[in-house]
């Protein structure tokens, strides 16, 4: 498979195919000045505050990455930073799925959506965008503590079992968020899109594995505070890159919350603000809440609650039983008698696997048609088939060439030539292969001989059961496709001339083009464009730092002008003076 040309380096060498298929080119001379503009107001608002209220990692964590506050992060760069922290990044397209995501974490590499907020969005967009990623999740892994937090969440976060209704709540929570930062989409599309969210939210049922974990993902590396409840400090990525959240958060209008497990039961609203947060003393302690959680999961409970879930999931997946040996495919149904499963099936494609490596002859090509597997003891015998030493075996006729009649509890019934035995590195039987057997359940047939070979795995209990295959390279999981892609923002004339102004600007400001007039540059772009709001605060900002104080005067008499006709950015018009002025103060 051919992948979008990115630039690897050794954390990238290692992530498996199938994850490779979900990164694309950053493109960065697609960002136009506007953008770049954005970026900077954003980091320089941002910075300024969260110097005050952000876990001091944040700030030692923006020299650590390589990521500047005046220029859009190159991911090349910062891929040449990151490295030296055992972390890389990737560029991707908007949402990927919640599973992809966290199997990339539990690679060390962040996700970053590529694309920039617009400036309409400019406080917050419900789009992963590269401010929220690049900015929020990527200077506090520089916390070697809260990085390894991460990597663990990513590796537990992936064996999630979802439901078949958190992929199609996935699909509806992408599909807003392309449209509601896509440009010119009208509102009651808009409106339509969050109805059908809310109508799956309502309609989810009990929330599966990956609907539970997403939560502590959200209050914790989106939404996470840290330090006490009187007095928390910012670490999470969505509140680092929303100047408008990160200032509501920390009013009494939020409640604060000790951060423990019932988290995990605490839904969210991407497109409100929330209404509480959770703060951990320490990272320490959100390690600890992962793996009390990790616990409850089918990964570390398996049973035949865990076969069930992924029964429920309608995806692929995986049970291991108590020899170590694998079974991933698509369950199709579980047998149980007092509560135990007694039998699994799969449907379709399936592969066998030991300690997450397939058996050899094995794989999808040699089960293409689904799996049966009978679990537990047999009946009136003690001693499991996997505690057998060989002469236990040959006592019950488990043998090589003996024809045997194995009658499980639970009413599992195995009658068939035993061919031969596949062992363990230990020396423990793991699979028993038959020649003409007949397996059934009470009156129901289970596999009859002219089907081929029946290839028995052994194992008195299922030890786990989680999302995904054992063995990665058994299945063709390169075969995503994203329902829809964002959409790139419209670029008529207008805007094309709107975007030359700020080139203009921009250049100034880093000295490639010192001859323009700045004062003819304002006079032209304000009555060209008199409710842009952006442009003239950078303006003003060379004014006074070239003590051109009539030129900065003017651009401050406009901007009054820009505030009453437009008073939903007059907030940000001033916080964009105080900056400047700040700026001098400190100087």
């Amino acid at each position: 498979m051919k992948h979008p040309a990115y630039e690897s380096n050794p954390v990238l060498d290692k992530l498996p195919e199938h994850l490779k298929q979900f990164i694309k080119p950053q493109n960065y001379e697609d960002y136009t000045a506007i953008d770049q503009a954005v970026w900077r107001y954003v980091m320089r608002k941002n910075v300024e505050y969260l110097s005050k209220v952000a876990h001091s990692s944040y700030l030692e964590g923006l020299t650590k990455t390589g990521i500047s506050i005046d220029h859009i992060p190159n991911m090349y760069g910062m891929n040449r930073i990151l490295k030296e922290i055992g972390w890389a990044a990737v560029a991707v397209d908007g949402f990927i799925p919640p599973a992809a995501f966290m199997e990339f974490q539990a690679y060390n590499v962040l996700v970053i959506a590529s694309d920039i907020r617009q400036l309409e969005n400019i406080e917050y967009t419900p789009a992963p965008d590269i401010i929220h990623e690049g900015a929020g999740h990527a200077p506090i892994i520089a916390n070697p503590e809260y990085a390894e937090y991460l990597r663990r969440f990513g590796e537990i976060g992936a064996k999630a079992i979802s439901s078949a209704k958190d992929y199609e709540l996935y699909d509806a929570v992408r599909h807003l968020s392309i449209i509601k930062e896509a440009e010119g989409t009208p509102q009651v599309e808009i409106e339509k899109a969050e109805q059908h969210i809310a109508h799956l939210q309502e309609n989810m049922g009990k929330p599966s594995e990956m609907a539970l974990i997403r939560n502590l993902h959200w209050w914790t590396v989106e939404y996470g505070l840290i330090g006490t409840p009187d007095n928390p400090k910012i670490y999470g990525a969505g509140l680092l890159s929303s100047i408008g959240e990160s200032a509501w958060c920390m009013t009494d209008e939020v409640k604060k919350l000790p951060y423990t497990i019932e988290a995990a039961f605490t839904g969210f609203d991407i497109t409100q603000p929330q209404p509480q947060l959770f703060v951990t003393p320490d990272f320490a302690h959100l390690s600890q809440v992962l793996e009390d959680f990790a616990n409850t999961m089918a990964l570390r409970t398996g049973g035949l609650k865990g076969v069930q879930k992924l029964v429920d999931s309608k995806a692929l997946g995986t049970v291991e039983l108590s020899t170590g040996l694998q079974i991933s495919g698509y369950f199709e149904g579980v047998i149980s008698h007092d509560g135990k499963p007694v039998y699994l099936k799969t449907t379709g494609p399936t592969a066998l696997a030991y300690r997450e490596k397939e058996l050899v002859s094995h794989g999808i090509e040699n089960h293409p048609d689904g799996f049966g597997a009978p679990v537990g003891k047999l009946k009136g015998i003690n001693l499991a088939i996997e505690d057998m030493g060989p002469r236990d075996l040959k006592a019950y006729n488990i043998f090589e060439g003996e024809r045997v009649r194995l009658e499980f509890e639970g009413g599992v019934l195995v009658e068939g030539e035993i061919i031969t035995g596949t062992r363990n590195l230990k020396g423990e039987i793991i699979l028993i292969t038959f020649r003409d057997c007949r397996v059934s359940h009470n009156d129901t047939v289970l596999f009859l001989p002219e089907w081929g070979w029946y290839h028995m795995p052994v194992g008195e209990k299922i030890t786990s059961a989680f999302n995904g295959p054992a063995d990665l390279k058994s299945f063709n999981l390169i075969s995503h496709e994203l329902t829809e892609t964002t959409i790139k923002k419209t670029r008529d004339s207008e805007k094309i001339q709107l975007e030359a102004y700020y080139q203009r600007v921009r250049e100034y400001r880093e000295g490639t083009n010192t001859t323009i007039s700045r004062s003819k540059l304002f006079s032209e772009f304000r009555e060209r464009f008199p409710l842009d709001w952006l442009l003239p605060i950078e303006l003003y900002e060379l004014a006074v730092a070239g003590n051109k104080k009539e030129l900065a005067s003017d651009i401050k008499a406009h901007l009054e002008t820009v505030k009453q006709q437009r008073p939903e950015v007059g907030h940000l018009i001033d916080d964009g003076l105080a900056l400047v002025n700040d700026a001098i103060v400190r100087a």
